[in-house]
């Protein structure tokens, strides 16, 4: 019974958590100079980087939805994590062999070589990125209560910083000339190939995350019957019933996908418009602080290599203009490897602080401190006062790993606080579909509500245990394997799942995460080729975080903030 211990749990779900960070870490120090290298154009190379934030604004709320409402005996998570995971692995082929697969197909591979790296990096950042929606989500549905949310959210960032430290300390070693280069390649491919080798075995780590699962089952038997004596095998009929309905339903679920294909637009507007406000708040802070974090996560290598030791990235290999862009995007790796290390530290004491001096005081005191910060590294031109600085912003990216995640899940939690117009929503659309059910009152005995933060509740309540024995005639059917059929016949799994679950409110706030990273990558580029000077990657990143302190000031924190801003 070792993997259904708690603690055990959390570390499966976040070993994933982990892979994935050090895949993206190492993407997000190796990829731009690999870009560049080909002959990509500054401001090109800048628009590569936002395909796969693009990609994930348009499909994240519709997979966090679908994810919501999904149903199977692995859970709710776990199909969604492993087709994205499919896809990081994929991307981890395509880039290292973008040479080779070019030069399969065409006389002049360059062209191609360029769109096949192009497509590896999208699916790559695509992937990775949006996976850690329903992560997130499953993390949410495994420790629920406020105090324990924010306890599994620490060990997440915690998580996220370790992959980002082995992320950003990879790509500066030398693969090229160790033991494992005669047999995976040269320094693209050893590397590439080591990330898979480790991402792979961090997926594998979540085929024995059991909880899920388990949730999955209360839908279906609901707490009174775990408690209740074993009951005699269905008949014969029953169990033809629910293969012909199972059937049924996979059927409706193709057409159901078709349907949403057509509709892919309409479903977007309402799923970005149907905001509730204490969200909606907590999005437009989360937006504005990561478009800060991320124009300098994303540029900082580059703007050590050139704007600290004035390198040359399209300079010939073995050149000193060459020699000292390549040193700066090594130092840059440094930096933000020590941002992951003071990631790390915050991220064990987050719980401490946010208990000492409260979420409203450590929130708003990470938001100030970035642009401070990126105000240093625009004035200074001391390597070790960047560095330092750099290392410093760690602050900035635990709180933002954790904070807003335990907000959303608090707000889910204490729904009739936070979320009452939801809430009245939620109860007009499970009257509505008891109507529908109405015939199958006699057989279904009681049903219950979802769960306040949004997950799926069981369908018979504990008085369905003690009640009396029902006749011989409706033995067949009673708490039997035909209560399922029925549901699956009429189309009641709609009415078990809520319309809006925490998943798609985690999703919402990755969005946040994802935009932020489209912005700096259209047009940064543009910025920096009009100003001459790659400093205004980090004044720009400062002019974030001066918005970011406004908006961070708006976000609802306790119940008290309801009135104040008269969410």
């Amino acid at each position: 019974m070792l993997f259904h211990n708690r603690k055990t749990q959390l570390l499966l779900v976040n070993s994933l958590t982990f892979g994935l960070e050090v895949c993206l870490a190492a993407g997000i120090t190796y990829v731009p100079p690999l870009l560049l290298e080909v002959g990509v154009e500054e401001k090109f190379m800048t628009m590569v980087l936002g395909i796969g934030p693009v990609l994930g604004l348009v499909f994240v709320p519709l997979i966090g939805s679908a994810s919501d409402h999904w149903q199977s005996s692995y859970g709710r998570r776990r199909p969604f994590i492993w087709m994205l995971c499919l896809g990081v692995l994929l991307s981890l082929f395509v880039i290292p062999h973008a040479s080779s697969l070019a030069s399969l197909f065409a006389l002049n591979p360059r062209p191609l070589e360029i769109a096949f790296l192009i497509l590896g990096i999208g699916l790559l950042d695509f992937c990775g990125q949006v996976c850690f929606t329903p992560l997130e989500a499953l993390l949410s549905d495994l420790f629920q209560e406020p105090d324990n949310c924010r306890q599994a959210f620490s060990m997440y960032a915690f998580m996220i910083s370790l992959g980002g430290c082995i992320g950003y300390l990879l790509p500066a070693i030398d693969w090229g000339g160790s033991f494992l280069a005669p047999y995976l390649g040269g320094q693209e491919t050893c590397l590439f190939s080591l990330l898979a080798v480790i991402f792979l075995g961090c997926v594998l780590a979540t085929l024995f995350v059991t909880e899920d699962a388990a949730t999955q089952a209360d839908v279906l038997d609901g707490p009174a019957l775990k408690d209740a004596p074993p009951k005699p095998s269905p008949p014969t009929c029953c169990s033809c019933q629910l293969s012909r309905s199972s059937c049924l339903l996979h059927a409706r679920h193709i057409l159901q996908a078709l349907r949403n294909l057509c509709t892919l637009v309409p479903r977007l507007h309402g799923l970005y418009c149907r905001i509730p406000k204490v969200i909606r708040r907590l999005f437009v802070a989360e937006l504005c602080s990561w478009m800060a974090l991320m124009t300098f996560m994303l540029f900082y290598t580059d703007f050590v290599g050139e704007g600290l030791y004035h390198g040359v990235p399209r300079a010939k290999p073995g050149t000193d203009a060459r020699r000292h862009y390549d040193e700066g995007v090594r130092m840059g790796s440094l930096g933000l490897f020590l941002q992951c290390v003071t990631s790390i530290f915050f991220s064990t004491i987050m719980d401490r602080l946010v208990k000492q001096f409260g979420t409203r005081t450590v929130y708003l005191a990470s938001v100030v401190f970035f642009p401070a910060a990126a105000f240093v590294m625009c004035l200074s031109h001391s390597v070790i006062v960047v560095t330092v600085s750099a290392a410093l912003t760690g602050f900035t990216f635990s709180a933002l790993q954790i904070l807003p995640y335990t907000l959303a899940s608090l707000y889910h939690h204490e729904k009739q606080v936070f979320l009452h117009k939801y809430k009245s929503k939620e109860e007009e659309d499970t009257a509505r579909m008891d109507k529908k059910s109405a015939f199958s009152k006699g057989l279904l005995s009681s049903q219950k509500l979802p769960y306040q933060n949004g997950h799926t509740g069981s369908l018979f309540s504990s008085s369905s245990s003690s009640s009396s024995p029902p006749a011989a005639g409706s033995a067949l059917c009673v708490s039997s394997s035909c209560d399922v059929s029925l549901m699956m016949m009429v189309g009641e799994p709609d009415s078990v799942a809520p319309g809006r679950g925490i998943c798609l409110d985690l999703a919402i706030l990755d969005s946040a995460f994802l935009l932020s990273q489209v912005v700096p990558s259209l047009f940064m580029g543009s910025i920096v080729q009009f100003t001459q000077s790659v400093t205004a990657y980090m004044v720009s990143a400062a002019g974030f975080g001066l918005v970011a302190i406004y908006f961070a000031t708006k976000v609802v924190f306790d119940k008290s903030d309801m009135a104040k801003y008269s969410v």
